[in-house]
């Protein structure tokens, strides 16, 4: 009998030492495979609840666009972005950028200025005050120089999201870092360039001077649909900075596959510290495919697209933005793949607990207004983007839209408002509740 009772003992103590190696594995799978930092476990989502015109706001820059005390200043402009700056200050960024005199508040001449990015600075108090540019009063350039490729063809740099960082991890020092996307001239249907590698701009603090650019990855792709391209948002959180990027999809009409970065703070310029979002290890590999590392990875070939809608066809442009909505992530978006066109005129919205995902939506969110006489020639709003440091936490955000004529360039100089950013001011709330979908 005692015999026998030791045994059990032993047995049982074998079977608690083997479930115990066997949940100590379950929860080292789980550890490796969640995303950690950014995720709120529970979370309540988040969904714009309604909308109005910033008409404050889109004013603002049409004075300072319509002010001709400088004729080396911004007069219209795309790809608007925005970070506050330590000292109260914003600074704005622009993409393809038009200068020169505006004549009477309302037409600049066909052969006016441009450069490809600018930089803009705003008080405090809310004024747009001066235009960051490189080159001389008399020769303007743009504040990213370009290059040309082996074979001359045009290259620029299109600035996208910044973000303030300590100069380096725990130095009280802070920069300016401004994630740019270097392209080449290509032919259609790569009008806007063909997508060569991302950057990373240092400015100092509080001059703002351009100290350096760093390339920090370069897509290999043979496929240039598939090359991605990192810095369409950006959120630090944790002490991490996730970086938002996408490929070139919605090039062909469909949705851009949306992945995620992180980099840990003080460190954006620093390819080597950049982490690729490998997926969570539930996807089954294709036929014949190796299985996928799963969880943060050092090599950016292994990144796994976010899926951002319920299939590859319906789901973010190439620039959607991202913004944290109290203990959730909205991702918002021109509705790209959207039935009947839908895509080209509407901007929806996702939700996630984790910056990795899984996103739900689409919800609804709002149709831009076209500036007056917008329709008549064909323009378009494209590139939402969130101000999240112009409204209060889980309330009110600041959302702009940029506007393009593209089957009449002509027209952006008859009227210089069909060229420029305008702002709605969204209502947002949790997505799970009375009323909420999605």
């Amino acid at each position: 009998m005692e015999r026998h009772g030791a045994a059990g003992n032993a047995r049982r103590a074998r079977w608690n030492l083997g479930f115990g190696l066997v949940a100590a594995l379950v929860l080292i799978g789980v550890l490796l495979s969640v995303p950690g930092d950014g995720q709120a476990r529970g979370c309540g989502g988040a969904r714009v609840t309604g909308w109005r015109p910033d008409d404050a706001m889109t004013a603002e820059l049409t004075r300072y666009g319509n002010d001709n005390a400088r004729l080396d200043d911004w007069t219209g402009g795309d790809g608007t972005r925005s970070v506050r700056l330590p000292d109260g200050r914003t600074l704005w960024m622009s993409a393809d950028t038009f200068l020169d005199e505006v004549h009477g508040g309302k037409s600049r001449d066909p052969g006016a200025v441009w450069v490809r990015n600018s930089g803009l600075v705003m008080s405090a108090q809310g004024r747009f005050e001066r235009t960051l540019l490189g080159g001389t009063a008399q020769r303007p350039a743009a504040l990213f120089p370009g290059t040309a490729a082996g074979d001359g063809r045009e290259v620029w740099r299109w600035p996208v999201q910044s973000v303030v960082e300590p100069r380096r991890p725990g130095s009280a020092e802070q920069v300016v870092r401004v994630l740019l996307w270097q392209r080449e001239k290509g032919e259609p249907p790569w009008i806007f360039g063909v997508p060569r590698a991302s950057e990373v701009a240092t400015f100092s603090l509080p001059d703002l001077r351009l100290e350096s650019i760093d390339t920090v990855y370069a897509p290999q792709h043979t496929d240039v649909e598939r090359r991605v391209l990192y810095g369409t948002s950006a959120i630090t959180r944790d002490g991490w900075t996730y970086v938002f990027g996408a490929d070139e999809g919605s090039v062909g009409g469909k949705a851009s596959r949306a992945h995620v970065a992180r980099v840990p703070q003080g460190r954006l310029d620093e390819p080597g510290a950049w982490e690729f979002w490998g997926g969570d290890g539930t996807a089954r590999p294709s036929a014949g495919a190796r299985g996928r590392a799963a969880g943060w990875q050092r090599d950016p070939a292994k990144s796994t697209p976010i899926l951002v809608g319920r299939t590859e066809q319906r789901g973010a442009t190439g620039t959607y933005t991202v913004v944290r909505r109290g203990d959730s992530w909205l991702l918002l978006t021109m509705d790209a793949g959207g039935p009947d066109g839908g895509g080209i005129t509407d901007v929806v919205s996702y939700w996630a607990c984790a910056p990795t995902g899984p996103w739900h939506g689409p919800s609804a969110v709002a149709q831009p207004p076209l500036p007056p006489g917008g329709a008549r020639y064909g323009a378009v709003p494209y590139n939402p983007q969130g101000h999240a440091e112009f409204g209060a936490d889980g309330g009110e955000l600041l959302l702009s839209y940029d506007v393009n004529v593209m089957r009449s360039p002509s027209a952006i100089h008859q009227d210089v408002s069909l060229y420029r950013p305008r702002f709605l001011r969204l209502e947002t709330g949790p997505a799970r509740g009375p009323g909420a979908s999605g």
